[in-house]
């Protein structure tokens, strides 16, 4: 490596490389806090400052998971997804629209348009599992129309929930793909935040 680090330094930079690869986030400073012991985010917040300075990292100012490799600056088709927190595979429930990092991705191997408007969220409940989407996992959503059968992130009545769109005889609804959760019709408004284009789980 031509430069010198530390064997804290190394240890740190192997770790955000194990994360990235594995699951395509970047740790926040507090996960890299708890991972390595620190006493504060601050240590964890140092170390990055120094491998950034020694030019093997970059970060962007203003967001907790926003570090790039200089490689990936040469490559195309890596894109930051912005991740707007959690959303319900669940019972619906209010939304959270926070914008919580960057999720950077291979967009050509997930079959992503770079064009379309991207967002990551986080899914957290179980109603969803018979389409292969588990509590802990992160959904890559476009904004654009559903179609039919297709998983979108939704907002129904006020409150917004990850279901399959259904659209049949006039009327459309959201359905769950767990027998346990209920289809969900709006009394009111249902609005399609999102289609979900890729789904990232981590490594267990």
């Amino acid at each position: 490596m031509a430069h010198k680090l530390t064997t804290r330094q190394i240890e740190i930079l192997d770790y955000l490389r194990m994360e990235h690869r594995e699951t395509g986030i970047m740790p926040s400073t507090r996960e890299i806090q708890h991972y390595f012991g620190f006493a504060s985010q601050t240590a964890a917040m140092s170390h990055l400052r120094a491998l950034e300075k020694k030019g093997v990292i970059q970060r962007l100012p203003g967001k907790a998971r926003a570090v790039i490799f200089p490689e990936d600056l040469d490559r195309e088709e890596i894109c930051d997804i912005p991740i707007y927190g959690s959303i319900a595979a669940g019972f619906a429930e209010a939304a959270e629209q926070e914008q919580e990092g960057c999720l950077s991705i291979d967009v050509t191997s997930l079959g992503v348009e770079r064009k379309r408007e991207t967002f990551a969220l986080r899914v957290r409940g179980e109603s969803m599992v018979d389409a292969h989407i588990c509590n802990g996992d992160t959904v890559v959503l476009e904004k654009r129309k559903p179609r039919n059968g297709e998983i979108v992130a939704a907002l129904i009545d006020g409150e917004t929930t990850l279901k399959r769109f259904i659209s049949e005889k006039g009327k459309t609804y959201l359905r769950a793909e767990n027998p346990d959760f209920p289809d969900l019709i709006p009394i009111g408004e249902l609005v399609v935040q999102g289609v979900m284009v890729a789904l990232l789980r981590k490594a267990a």
